[in-house]
């Protein structure tokens, strides 16, 4: 079984119990990482943004790119 680094995620959670809009961004290769670890911690509802995957060997360029193709929801999810 594969081990993940939910430490981005429990910081997003933590403002999200604070009251402050918050939203984790995840590689897509961690999507279902990201919703066990949210429903393990009781909060299934915690926004999320998928931004394409890889990301580690991903050159400048790409990572604009990435971030370009999620801004909208990143902003739309800390609106809601």
């Amino acid at each position: 079984m594969p081990v993940y680094n939910c430490a981005p995620l429990l910081k997003h959670l933590w403002f999200e119990i604070q009251g402050m809009p918050a939203v984790a961004i995840a590689s897509t290769e961690f999507a279902d990482a990201a919703k066990t670890e949210a429903d393990a911690l009781g909060m299934s509802g915690a926004k999320r943004v998928l931004v394409k995957h890889p990301i580690q060997d991903a050159s400048l360029a790409q990572m604009s790119e990435k971030a370009d193709a999620i801004v909208d929801d990143v902003i739309a999810a800390l609106s809601n």
